[in-house]
């Protein structure tokens, strides 16, 4: 899976620590931001399908990402292989409440899953996560090797997790903390992790009383008061 989002004006440069970022326009109006980015949608479609069906996702990324920047600028969107479509367009605001909002409008203003397309307001979880591998720079990742030790608080329905993986130990910081996260998404969904998982750490020495990820979704989505998502789209990130 591949996010995109636009960059803030000369975020390529070293910043000036006199000079505040220039603001980029946020509309006051989220359903009307939503109408637009679809009617922009239906008219980049025909481009959007010839481009993914010769395999040059790379050709729209521009256009799709100044369509999104246009609900807000902090989303991201990522296009994906669908699960009952062919192909899925998500667009995240990665949990920020303040997000809610757009993606809120967006999705209520998306028209209807077809046969080719379908549409997601958050990360959906992948049908099994134990089939997907990821690349985090040298490296190739299995998510069926990761393994969770969870606690559950019951009064609050909320999971406290520690993630491990035997390459932990290999990565640099930053692929570390995306091989801590990326999991639970993969697993969840990034909507059902945002609701019910509380505190989250890095184990890099493999602890006791481990847990797989399919195991871990069974106990989340058991929890009283979680709603459970539907597996909606497959794929390896």
């Amino acid at each position: 899976m591949s996010w995109f989002r636009r960059k803030r004006r000369d975020e390529d440069e070293p910043p000036d620590p006199r000079t505040p970022w220039p603001d980029e326009p946020v509309p006051a109006d989220p359903a009307a931001a939503a109408e637009e980015f679809w009617r922009r949608w239906d008219e980049l479609l025909p481009e959007i399908s010839a481009a993914l069906g010769e395999g040059e996702p790379h050709r729209v990324e521009t256009l799709l990402l100044d369509a999104v920047a246009r609900v807000h600028p902090a989303l991201q969107f990522s296009l994906e292989r669908g699960h009952r479509s062919i192909y899925a367009l998500v667009v995240s605001g990665q949990e920020d409440p303040a997000l809610r909002p757009y993606t809120d409008a967006w999705k209520a203003a998306a028209p209807p899953d077809d046969a080719l397309w379908e549409y997601h307001d958050s990360v959906p979880p992948v049908p099994d996560p134990e089939k997907v591998t990821v690349n985090l720079g040298e490296h190739r990742i299995a998510l069926a090797d990761v393994r969770v030790v969870a606690q559950v608080d019951e009064a609050e329905h909320v999971v406290d997790v520690a993630v491990h993986h035997p390459a932990m130990a290999e990565l640099a910081e930053a692929a570390r903390r995306a091989m801590t996260f990326l999991p639970l998404d993969a697993a969840l969904g990034e909507r059902l992790a945002a609701e019910r998982l509380r505190r989250v750490e890095t184990a890099v020495a493999e602890p006791t009383g481990t847990i797989s990820l399919v195991e871990l979704r069974e106990l989340v989505r058991g929890l009283g008061g979680a709603d459970g998502w539907h597996d909606t789209v497959g794929g390896s990130a």
